[in-house]
């Protein structure tokens, strides 16, 4: 039987870390994006309550929330600005553009 395993699995490591790395933790949310989502510039917020998707381009705004409060989102939100540069180099870095 051949060997079939997801594109961009690597031995000893999680499948998980290609398709949605975390760029970073705050808040008690963790920021990451989605390795086959769509092109334009943006990062996710997940916590206990809820998540949020939030844009980057053309200006950073909440692109869509599911379940966290308005406190968390404007947290989420500040958060999002703040490591902007750091969200919008780990993209870079992590699709070549």
């Amino acid at each position: 039987m051949p060997d079939v395993r997801p594109l961009g699995y690597l031995p000893g490591r999680c499948y998980a870390l290609f398709v949605s790395p975390t760029i970073f933790r705050a808040g008690g949310l963790r920021f990451f994006f989605f390795s086959r989502e769509e092109e334009r510039l943006h990062v996710h917020a997940i916590g206990p309550e809820g998540e949020a998707k939030f844009w980057l381009e053309p200006e950073i705004a909440v692109a869509r929330n599911f379940g966290l409060s308005e406190r968390k989102i404007h947290e989420a939100l500040r958060l999002v600005e703040e490591h902007e540069d750091e969200i919008r180099a780990a993209w870079r870095k992590h699709f070549g553009s």
